[in-house]
């Protein structure tokens, strides 16, 4: 680093002192608190951002958001080249940077980390960094803060794209690496284009009833209603109508978390709704679950992530099974893809046992986006989502080559036929949703292309297959990393005894599950459990929490 470079960086950090007795840890959720003491850790990742673009001689994105929070919260992470979550290689650098307590450190710690990652600042590429925020009012602020941490980086330059979802600032960062024009107009030509070409292939004779054929969008006060409205202006063939587009809070009493994890209707929705079909966004709109309001007015029936995976699963294993039918006769032009589900031990068993029975491979990970997504990323289809609504469909690059060639090859030789319709649904599947993070918009409208094509009402969707019911408690220990974890964070491996009296309780239950799993940012054990019933569900947990709070000792919550 060059004295030019290092008085740059002196003076420019001096303006952005951290908040004393404030420790910050990066997440899955990137830096996440209260806005109020965020401005130097949005500058200092500025820096990084800048250096990751250096390294990768790519556009990174930084997004500032704080997702389902509350509205006085904000935080910000970072969007590798391929519009992915950063590397969790950088994640420890992350870390050091935003708690280092100087100006000097600061300086010190990215010299050793420049020299440890063979990082040439001197001659290297320009580093570029796309920018974007939810609607949170301290959003502008922060977005000054991570502008100045780019730009003391030597030759940094931003492009600032505004007011946008979370998973448009991803799809913007992969597409822009990919060469593809990158701007919100292009994101919305893409997820119209492809969700027209799909309904253009709905089998003859399905369609919804007239009743059932508008949806209503909770867009929980924040960036996702506000694009909703801009996507209808370009929408056909679904009716769209959208509720808390922004003249509320900010995720307060709406929203696909609250939604997903109350059970209750979000504000502004009621009687009147009945038997019409609904969905939840989150604040940043990087979540997406479904409801229909029960006939007393007042409580839901949800629909949730684990049935949007049951769904999108359903219709790619039925499209690859139409595309491989004929030709495996002759063995010719035959591409066995992969297809596999990637969950975590929080779904619903019964939706693991409906995946299971329609002979799909479903593999576990750590709870986590991150793990997740990587895993999803082996398979030349993988799907993956949590039941919170947040999730994707990944599409090996391998078989979207073939996938290309195969539908060119069908359109010469069988144009029209079920073959070549099932391959250009396939494509326009990897078009509408987005690869690089879980997406509400392309989410939904995924959703709406597959129930049309299915013929489906919310309530024969519904009607896969029955939640078991579960119940999750928390139980305050002295040390979380006491509890170590195998299997996917199913078995408890330390301390002995613990998964041996987990087991003990849970076989007394009729479809008894249960495990225990470290909170990653406090000293809380969660408990997850699941059963028969609902009382059967409650008990269990409660048992296990005691056996939780015997070998490790706390209060529950």
């Amino acid at each position: 680093m060059n004295h030019e470079q290092r008085s740059l960086l002196l003076h420019s950090a001096s303006r952005f002192p951290p908040p004393p007795g404030v420790k910050f840890s990066y997440g899955t959720a990137g830096f996440r608190a209260d806005a109020a003491v965020l401005e130097s850790t949005v500058f200092r990742v500025g820096i990084l951002a800048a250096l990751r673009s250096i390294q990768t001689g790519s556009t990174i994105g930084l997004m500032i958001t704080a997702s389902h929070n509350k509205v006085s919260d904000n935080g910000i992470k970072v969007a590798d080249p391929s519009g992915g979550m950063l590397t969790q290689g950088w994640e420890p650098f992350a870390d050091d940077l935003a708690n280092s307590p100087d100006p000097d450190a600061l300086i010190q710690l990215l010299e050793d980390f420049v020299k440890k990652e063979n990082i040439t600042l001197d001659g290297a590429p320009t580093a570029h960094v796309l920018l974007g925020r939810d609607t949170r009012p301290s959003g502008m602020l922060l977005v000054e803060a991570a502008k100045q941490g780019i730009t003391s980086m030597m030759g940094a330059i931003f492009t600032d794209m505004g007011v946008v979802t979370t998973p448009q600032l991803h799809w913007m960062v992969r597409a822009k690496n990919k060469g593809i024009e990158s701007s919100e107009g292009n994101y919305f030509d893409q997820l119209l284009t492809s969700f027209r070409c799909l309904l253009d292939y709905i089998p003859q004779g399905n369609s919804v009833s007239n009743e059932d054929d508008i949806l209503i969008v909770d867009g929980a006060d924040g960036v996702g209603g506000e694009k909703i409205e801009k996507l209808k202006t370009g929408l056909s063939g679904l009716r769209l109508e959208v509720r808390n587009s922004g003249g509320g809070v900010l995720n307060e009493g709406v929203g696909a978390d609250f939604v997903q994890k109350e059970k209750v209707l979000p504000r502004g929705f009621g009687p009147a709704d009945i038997g019409i079909r609904c969905a939840s966004l989150d604040g940043d709109a990087d979540r997406l679950v479904y409801f229909s309001i029960l006939p007393d007015g007042n409580k839901i029936s949800l629909v949730d992530g684990d049935k949007i995976l049951s769904l999108f699963a359903l219709f790619l294993k039925e499209q690859l099974s139409i595309l491989n039918g004929a030709e495996d006769e002759k063995g010719n032009n035959s591409y066995q893809a992969s297809l596999g589900v990637v969950q975590t031990a929080y779904a619903n068993g019964a939706s693991t046992d409906y995946l299971k029975q329609l002979g799909l491979e479903v593999v576990f990970t750590p709870t986590g986006v991150k793990y997740l997504h990587e895993k999803a990323a082996e398979f030349d289809i993988g799907i993956y989502f949590e039941a919170n609504g947040h999730g994707t469909v990944l599409f090996s690059e391998t078989f979207l080559s073939w996938l290309d060639i195969r539908s060119h090859e069908l359109s010469l030789i069988s144009k029209g036929s079920e073959q070549q319709k099932a391959a250009l649904r396939l494509l326009a599947t990897s078009q509408l949703i987005n690869q690089a993070v879980g997406d509400a918009l392309s989410g939904l409208l995924l959703v709406e292309a597959i129930l049309q094509h299915k013929g489906w009402s919310i309530f024969k969707w519904n009607e896969l297959y029955q939640d078991l019911p579960s119940r999750q408690l928390k139980v305050k220990v002295v040390d979380r990393t006491a509890v170590v974890t195998a299997k996917a964070e199913t078995v408890v491996v330390s301390p002995i005894g613990v998964q041996e009296a987990i087991d003990t309780e849970t076989a007394k239950y009729p479809q008894g599950r249960c495990f225990i799993r470290p909170s990653g940012t406090e000293d809380v054990v969660r408990v997850y459990a699941e059963a028969l019933t609902q009382e059967s569900a409650d008990s269990l947990a409660h048992s296990v929490l005691r056996i939780v709070d015997q070998f490790l000792g706390g209060s529950s919550n």
